[in-house]
C-alpha cells in the first residue's frame, strides 16, 4: 500500500481529493471524465462546498484516484487513515454486512479458526484486493463476496 494514498490527520475532503488528483498528474475534468461525475460536481468536492458523497460517487471517484473506499470514507468521517490490518473473510462464516472477524485480519491468519476454510483477501470473481466488506457485492465487478452454497446430495 502506498503511504501517500493514507488521508492525513484532519485532512478536509477537499484537500485529500486535490492532493491524491495531483499525485496522479490528474487535471480536475480527467479525473471528473475518469470517474464519470461531472466537472462542477468535482469542482464543488475540491473547493470544500461537498462534504459528504454518496455511494455511488465515492465509489467511482476511490477507482479514480486509485484508493480504498475506506479512505474516502474515513475522510469523510474527519479520521486520518491508518495502514491497518488485511481485510480478509472467512467464505463459509462471514455474514454479509458484518464486520469481519478481528482473528482474520491477523497477518498469520490463513484459515478460519471457526471452521478451517481458507480466508480470502480478493474477490473470488475478479481478484480485486478487498477494501471493505460493508456490503455484499465487489465494487468492480458486481459478484457477491460470498457465493450461495449449494446442496449436495450425500
Amino acid at each position: 500500500m502506498n503511504t501517500r494514498q493514507l488521508p492525513k490527520a484532519q485532512e478536509s475532503l477537499a484537500d485529500y481529493v486535490n492532493r491524491q488528483r495531483e499525485a496522479l498528474g490528474l487535471t480536475r475534468i480527467a479525473l471528473a471524465e475518469r470517474a464519470g461525475i461531472h466537472k462542477q460536481s468535482l469542482g464543488k468536492i475540491e473547493r470544500g462546498q461537498t462534504q459528504t458523497l454518496n455511494r455511488r460517487t465515492l465509489s467511482s471517484l476511490s477507482k479514480a484516484l486509485e484508493v480504498p473506499m475506506d479512505y474516502l470514507d474515513a475522510v469523510v468521517r474527519g479520521q486520518a487513515g491508518e495502514l491497518g490490518p488485511s481485510l480478509k473473510f472467512c467464505p463459509q462464516c462471514w455474514q454479509a454486512g458484518t464486520a469481519p472477524d478481528p482473528i482474520w485480519t491477523d497477518p498469520r491468519s490463513q484459515y478460519c479458526f471457526m471452521c478451517g476454510t481458507g480466508l480470502q483477501n480478493a474477490c473470488g470473481a475478479c481478484g480485486e484486493p478487498l477494501h471493505s466488506l460493508t456490503f455484499r457485492f465487489c465494487p468492480h465487478c458486481g459478484q457477491p463476496y460470498k457465493q450461495a452454497s449449494t446442496a449436495t446430495d450425500s
